[in-house]
């Protein structure tokens, strides 16, 4: 269990607490998560005067830069962000998207059943990227053994590298991203690391891996920079422009497109369920779940009494848990004495590791990069 302040506090606002090290209060009581998200969220185009008129020039463009059969790319999951993305691309916005999904070989039956539903009740065209099993669980385990609490990070750098491939390999100008900063912008720098960091990736599969990567889903900074100076690929981010009620949303998925929910945040993934209701917990001492609700406390979606009530119910049925090892273990094909052992050993992070914070190449070429003119790339998102 890590070490954190022996003072225990938490947000007077919201329900971060000082399982995040690096959290700050102010005299107030009120923590540097909850100020952050006033001074992003709030700027956000949805909040400003304007913002459904910006929106219609988007998707303009979107529409005069259509070449083939499709307007956009979107990602689809199974979950709730992916599937009002795709219900407000194509119902409420007009195009044409084309959907694509990354199976990683950990999603649960009821993620694929939405998705087919959704497709079916929307008309829309799926491509499915299926990852190298072999490479692919090696590299989780790469992460599992390297004890920091970034194991998703290989899922994550994949489902947007293939959303890139795919447009750039289809011609299609635009993807349309459901990362919803209103609901889900709560981050904890220490809690998750690396989305796009394929330097930090590479490092941990040299040192912990063991097969070679030859076939897996990557965008190094050189990638980006084809993609988005040369090729000039648009990335929009569709809840920066929108309304998005979680209650509401979710209501209106299951009546119209019949999507049936699946627990918790991002549990249309097993991997997911094992990683942030059982592993973080147990081993890095933090439930990811605040972060998620304390965005939805701050978005006012959520009152604080609600939030915290959620909290006193356990991340995973403990009914569920050794079940759950044991198919973990299975599925990566190692003994269950070593998924416990993994579980068990003392945490570390990212900063144990190389990575392009650490690295003066990367540092450099950013520097050249910002002086000759160029905007920086933050998860596919120009700056």
């Amino acid at each position: 269990m890590p070490s954190y302040p022996l003072k225990y506090q938490i947000c007077r606002l919201c329900v971060m607490d000082t399982s995040d090290p690096l959290i700050e209060f102010d005299a107030t009581g009120e923590c540097n998560h909850c100020r952050a998200y006033r001074d992003t969220v709030f700027q956000l185009p949805r909040f400003q005067p304007g913002a459904d008129e910006k929106l219609a020039g988007i998707v303009a463009k979107i529409r005069a830069r259509k070449i083939e059969k499709y307007d956009c790319v979107i990602g689809v999951s199974g979950g709730v962000d992916s599937t009002y993305l795709a219900y407000y691309v194509k119902r409420v916005l007009g195009l044409n998207p084309l959907a694509v999904h990354l199976d990683n070989g950990w999603n649960s039956e009821l993620a694929v059943a939405n998705i087919e539903r959704m497709l079916v009740a929307l008309s829309i065209d799926l491509h499915t990227e299926v990852l190298d099993w072999r490479e692919f669980s090696a590299l989780q385990l790469a992460f599992l053994k390297a004890s920091t609490p970034d194991s998703e990070i290989p899922t994550d750098h994949a489902i947007l590298s293939v959303l890139y491939q795919v447009a750039n390999s289809k011609k299609i100008s635009t993807i349309l991203l459901g990362v919803n900063l209103v609901t889900e912008s709560v981050h904890p720098r220490m809690w998750s690391y690396g989305h796009q960091d394929w330097i930090y990736i590479k490092a941990l599969q040299k040192r912990f891996g063991a097969v070679r990567l030859r076939h897996f889903p990557h965008t190094s900074m050189w990638k980006y920079f084809y993609l988005f100076q040369i090729r000039k690929l648009q990335v929009v981010r569709l809840y920066d422009y929108i309304a998005f009620d979680r209650a509401g949303v979710e209501a209106l998925i299951a009546r119209e497109l019949g999507w049936m929910p699946y627990g918790g945040k991002h549990y249309e993934s097993v991997y997911t369920r094992f990683f942030q209701g059982y592993l973080l917990p147990r081993k890095f001492g933090f439930d990811k779940r605040r972060a998620h609700l304390s965005s939805l406390v701050c978005a006012g979606q959520m009152t604080r009494d609600e939030a915290m009530r959620a909290l006193q119910q356990p991340s995973l049925d403990p009914a569920e848990e050794q079940p759950l090892l044991d198919y973990v273990a299975k599925k990566l094909r190692i003994a269950r004495s070593e998924l416990d052992a993994i579980c068990q050993a003392p945490p570390r992070t990212y900063k144990d590791y190389p990575s392009s914070e650490n690295s003066i190449l990367v540092k450099l070429t950013k520097r050249i990069y910002k002086a000759l003119g160029g905007r920086i790339i933050r998860d596919g998102v120009r700056l």
